[in-house]
């Protein structure tokens, strides 16, 4: 009773020396809610799409699977107690297949376009499918045939991760032009506030773009901002602000200045709105799979799990780098030889290039290349540094080297100067993504975070070169890299490695 009576309700507005918020939030956020309507449309056709497109995939998964191996002649039915036809059978696991990507909330808008976990949830969704199809054929006594399961299974997965990274890709570029994103409301002190909207980082990316703030202390003025964010309100106008600019979310962010019964309380006001209320555990750079909250005494706890450098996970990447490092080479062994013929022919010198690099746990390796350089390059470097009026540092690289040969500013701009490295990861040197590995005098300059990099076997492609590749801060690399080695996923590898050949098309950041 006592909160109701002291507590300003949200729907009224505060008068006073301290805000306006409603003068204010309108100022700032007037387009905001008929924007939101377009988003919210937006959201639904695309929610529907994906919902076709699923459809679409794991039916041309079973009916494939049931062509090859059943064969459209005679309609065979799956052998056992049960006399079910291979047809029935494969439109009953195409719709619970489809249902199991529902129930498994792999169409959550707080999932899309966000890669590793919405590829997770239907990979998730995919193997619980089949693990039923596997107990409740058994329990039937079903003969289902072991190759039509390990035609389907795959071929659908392969289908649906192909199918969600099309619509990522679209859904990036609908944010991109400022469509589709989710309007957020943050709450929490100025000082966090001015330092969110960059941990957030690109809206096309997140799905988030930060409207407004409310701060717990100090008088809000008009027309105050933190970082470009407008502070519309204090903590008893969460509700008033989120609804006047049209936001869908409120976050709130850690802080001692914003206790729990504060939490509560907003919980208690947005109750009703469908606007979601969200916290941010302040924990940088740990990944979800790392992370478990469980109730203590009432309180939820998030328990943090140390990273693991060894174990069965690690087995599977080192057994897909093989494999899939053979199958890459093998495609692309025409352009290999293609590029190699080049550069002996226009330039004088060998065509690879072997410099040694750092690698796991420190171990030094001669990393591969086609040089891109002339062949005195090394000796040049004081030359080249010295123009620059620069030193040796972390990922350094100058920006018009005169060094490089005009094949091999071509083979750079594309990466594929890189492509003999596939022959360090068949040899066990390198994986396909990890932290690219340095030279010892970059190494030497680490500190206790970037040796964090040296866990990992480096790699062919690693998760800031797939973030702005040369364009990022040195500080910034370390940190991609360290939150890479501590949180790997094999989704996370596949996204990255799809999001680098994207960028190696484009010759996003490359020097």
């Amino acid at each position: 009773m006592s909160i109701e009576t002291n507590r300003a309700r949200p729907s009224e507005v505060r008068t006073g020396p301290a805000a306006h918020p409603s003068t204010h939030a309108s100022t700032h956020g007037s387009a905001r809610p008929s924007a939101q309507v377009r988003s919210v449309g937006l959201g639904l056709r695309l929610h529907r799409a994906l919902i076709g497109g699923d459809v679409v995939c794991v039916i041309a998964a079973v009916v494939t699977a049931w062509a090859l191996r059943i064969g459209f002649e005679g309609d065979q039915s799956v052998s056992g107690d049960l006399d079910v036809s291979y047809l029935t059978a494969s439109l009953l696991i195409a719709g619970a297949w489809t249902a199991a990507l529902a129930v498994g909330r792999s169409r959550d808008r707080r999932v899309l376009g966000q890669g590793a976990a919405e590829y997770q949830r239907v990979w998730s969704a995919t193997w619980r499918v089949f693990a039923v199809v596997a107990v409740v054929a058994f329990l039937v006594h079903a003969d289902v045939a072991r190759t039509y399961l390990a035609i389907a299974a795959p071929l659908g997965l392969a289908l649906l991760l192909t199918w969600r990274a099309v619509a990522r890709r679209y859904l990036h570029r609908v944010r991109a032009q400022g469509r589709g994103l989710q309007d957020v409301v943050v709450v929490g002190p100025r000082e966090k506030v001015a330092h969110f909207p960059q941990m957030l980082g690109d809206g096309a990316a997140s799905g988030y773009r930060v409207v407004a703030a409310c701060v717990p202390h100090g008088a809000v003025e008009p027309d105050e901002d933190v970082a470009g964010v407008p502070v519309l309100g204090g903590l008893d106008d969460v509700r008033l602000v989120a609804e006047t600019t049209g936001a869908r979310m409120v976050l709130v962010l850690g802080s001692d200045a914003v206790t729990s019964q504060t939490v509560r309380q907003i919980g208690w006001d947005l109750e009703g709105t469908g606007i979601d209320l969200a916290l941010s555990l302040a924990l940088v750079d740990v990944a979800g799979p790392r992370m478990t909250v469980q109730p203590v005494s009432g309180l939820q706890w998030a328990f943090v799990d140390e990273p693991r450098f060894t174990g069965w996970r690690y087995v599977l990447k080192n057994v897909f780098d093989f494999l899939g490092t053979g199958l890459i080479t093998l495609l692309l062994s025409p352009v290999l030889l293609g590029v190699a013929a080049v550069i002996k022919v226009t330039s004088p010198g060998p065509v690879l290039y072997r410099q040694e690099r750092i690698g796991k746990d420190g171990k030094p390796f001669p990393m591969l290349k086609f040089r891109s350089m002339v062949v005195d390059a090394d000796k040049r470097l004081a030359e080249v540094l010295a123009a620059e009026g620069r030193e040796v540092g972390m990922f350094y690289k100058p920006v018009n080297d005169p060094r490089v040969t005009p094949i091999g500013r071509f083979i750079r701009r594309y990466s594929i100067d890189e492509l003999p490295q596939l022959f360090n990861v068949l040899r066990g040197e390198m994986s396909l993504v990890g932290p690219r590995p340095q030279i010892q005098a970059e190494v030497d300059l680490y500190d206790r975070a970037a040796h964090r990099r040296l866990r990992v076997k480096p790699g062919l492609t690693g998760l800031w070169q797939v973030s702005g590749r040369s364009d990022l801060s040195p500080e910034e690399s370390i940190r991609l890299d360290v939150r890479y080695v501590e949180n790997w996923s094999g989704f996370g590898d596949l996204t990255i490695l799809m999001r680098t050949a994207k960028a190696v098309v484009a010759g996003e950041g490359a020097r």
